[in-house]
């Protein structure tokens, strides 16, 4: 089985790790989001695509998903004593090595879909990780605080800010001009099924939507999407700040609504949003909540069985009931 994701950070990767367990033998194609990415210290960090990589291949932080395990941060505390900025964003010493490969490889002309794999070689994720885009996009919010209004990184609101003040715009710099990198659209193509992992839907999945014809690449497939909300609030970070800022309410029923009937064929909601409904769309409730990789793996599994229900069966019959098990 072929199987494409769409990924962006901590819900992504964990959610991934499930997919994986649920689905050993599939040929798996993650594209990772790259809006995050950032130049820091002379280094161009990918945080999504890191840490996909790091928890797939083993060597993420657990207790807080993002960053290596048995971390230090010397070289963070030395550029501090520096008075280098910015000191908001803590790289540690392990994460360093990644960095400082990666930017060597790009300085030498390597694109980073190319970038992205040699690093896998080390980690071997058990995916093919593809970012949405060897052009550089960022994304920037804009803000209003006491220096007036003005745009930020993503990043200084995210991680600095903690998304604070509120956001009146979030846009991807660069979206115009980028095009999907060397095999994002041939594996979608090849695949058997699409799933979108509950990952931020504006700045992680919504992102790579923005990327020119992978939207519509996708709309031709089987695509199966898992709400990154429950019960009025996201199963973890602040996609709610992201969500106000497009206007969106931060529910299971406006996500589904965000991403369309065109894109998405099957979504998969908690039992508190069992009530979601839009035409086109089979909606499955079911528990959400990755306690563990077993429970990531049954969202996965769920995910899976009811992209195969989809495929097999003419568009307009009625979806056949949740099974006991996944209710």
């Amino acid at each position: 089985m072929r199987i494409v994701s769409l990924a962006g950070g901590i819900g992504g990767a964990r959610f991934l790790r499930g997919l994986r367990a649920a689905a050993p033998d599939a040929d798996i194609t993650v594209i990772g989001n790259t809006g995050d990415d950032i130049t820091l210290f002379g280094l161009r960090v990918c945080p999504d695509l890191d840490t996909v990589m790091y928890t797939l291949g083993g060597g993420i932080n657990e207790e807080q998903g993002w960053g290596r395990d048995k971390e230090s941060h010397a070289v963070k505390e030395e550029l501090a004593a520096y008075g280098v900025e910015p000191q908001w964003f803590g790289l540690g010493d392990r994460d360093f090595a990644t960095h400082i490969v990666r930017t060597q490889m790009l300085d030498a002309g390597y694109p980073l879909s190319a970038v992205t794999e040699a690093l896998c070689a080390r980690w071997e994720p058990g995916v093919r990780l593809i970012p949405m885009s060897d052009d550089r996009t960022e994304t920037h919010v804009v803000i209003t605080d006491e220096r007036g209004r003005r745009a930020v990184h993503f990043q200084e609101w995210w991680v600095r800010l903690r998304a604070s003040l509120p956001a009146e715009q979030i846009i991807l710099v660069g979206a115009d001009e980028a095009r999907p990198a060397p095999g994002v659209l041939q594996a979608i193509a090849d695949a058997d099924a699409v799933i979108l992992p509950p990952s931020n839907p504006v700045v992680s999945i919504g992102t790579i939507l923005q990327i020119k014809g992978i939207r519509e690449a996708l709309e031709g497939k089987t695509v199966v999407g898992v709400s990154p909300i429950v019960g009025g609030a996201p199963v973890r970070g602040m996609a709610d700040a992201c969500l106000t800022a497009i206007g969106v309410d931060t529910t299971a029923q406006a996500v589904l609504e965000l991403y369309g009937s065109p894109l998405i064929n099957g979504w998969l909601v908690a039992e508190e949003d069992a009530g979601v409904a839009l035409d086109g769309v089979r909606v499955q409730a079911r528990p959400l909540i990755m306690h563990d990789v077993e429970s990531a793996a049954a969202i996965a599994r769920a995910a899976l069985d009811l992209a195969a229900e989809i495929a097999r069966t003419p568009a307009g019959t009625p979806a056949a009931p949740a099974p006991e098990d996944a209710r």
